[in-house]
């Protein structure tokens, strides 16, 4: 019997679904053993993922359009996804909180969901439009999608700080299960370094590849400019904190506004503002 990369892609849906109720219930219920299935069913859903990528990848190629699935609006949420689980899991295994997962895993799922079954989402593979025939694909997506994945993760951490906060410093409570807030501004911190890092390079391969494509490194295009908005959002979270010296409520605050702002620029765009980058949106 032979499994098409759409079996694998659809399945992966439920796999992160059942990891992320999985999560939760290790966090509120303080479970070990359903903390550890979390994290080997969210293991299993990445080689699953991983799976369906290369198996659309190999399918665009018999079909003759030979490309990375990487082009659409369905091959973005998925690529979104992978990423995000991808990074969540590279933090677990550094820092051993799986309690993370309860908050991360969630956007994860949301997106295969809305991949899955949004009636505004097309998952055929069709070929290229000639902007996108460039070798900078791969560069600019991978780059970009590595920043969206880590300010995902950032958002999820910024999202604990904030409930952890509010702790009143029971041990036994859900609240105390939590790691504590300066290990969580810490970790919120790394993160959206990494992600700001990537996003960087994402903007630069970007405007590269819009002087091949369209003569011009930058156009002021929505996707464009609401790129660079976000851009901003983080680099003033992170002076903010190597120079005014903010930590904690504020900068968790920023990490929510600026994952808003991520969602807006890879999604809101194209459904509701048209120009060069609308290709993404079916």
């Amino acid at each position: 019997m032979t499994f098409s990369s759409s079996y694998f892609l659809s399945l992966t849906t439920f796999i992160y679904l059942g990891a992320a109720i999985l999560y939760l219930t290790y966090w509120v219920f303080r479970l070990g053993k359903v903390g550890l299935l979390a994290t080997v069913v969210t293991t299993a859903g990445f080689i699953v993922q991983t799976t369906g990528i290369i198996l659309r990848w190999i399918e665009s190629y018999k079909l003759g359009y030979g490309h990375a699935p990487l082009s659409n609006l369905y091959e973005s949420l998925v690529f979104f996804s992978w990423v995000t689980i991808l990074v969540y899991l590279i933090v677990e295994w550094r820092v051993r909180r799986r309690v993370i997962g309860a908050f991360v895993t969630p956007f994860a799922s949301f997106a295969m969901a809305y991949a899955s079954f949004s009636p505004r989402v097309e998952d055929s593979i069709e070929p290229l439009i000639p902007a996108l025939k460039s070798n900078w694909l791969i560069i600019h997506v991978v780059t970009c999608f590595l920043g969206y994945a880590s300010f995902a993760v950032a958002c999820g951490l910024g999202i604990m700080f904030l409930v952890k906060d509010r702790s009143k410093g029971d041990p036994d409570g859900i609240l105390g299960a939590l790691p504590t807030c300066r290990v969580l501004d810490d970790l919120m911190h790394q993160t959206m370094i990494f992600g700001f890092l990537w996003l960087t390079l994402g903007i630069i391969t970007g405007s590269v590849w819009a002087n091949d494509a369209w003569g011009t490194y930058w156009s002021w295009d929505p996707k464009e400019t609401w790129s660079l908005i976000t851009w901003f959002i983080y680099a003033a979270a992170l002076h903010a904190r190597f120079v005014r010296g903010w930590t904690g409520r504020r900068i968790a605050y920023l990490s929510i506004l600026g994952f808003v702002s991520v969602i807006f620029t890879y999604f809101g765009v194209n459904f509701l503002l048209s120009g060069l980058h609308s290709y993404a949106s079916p």
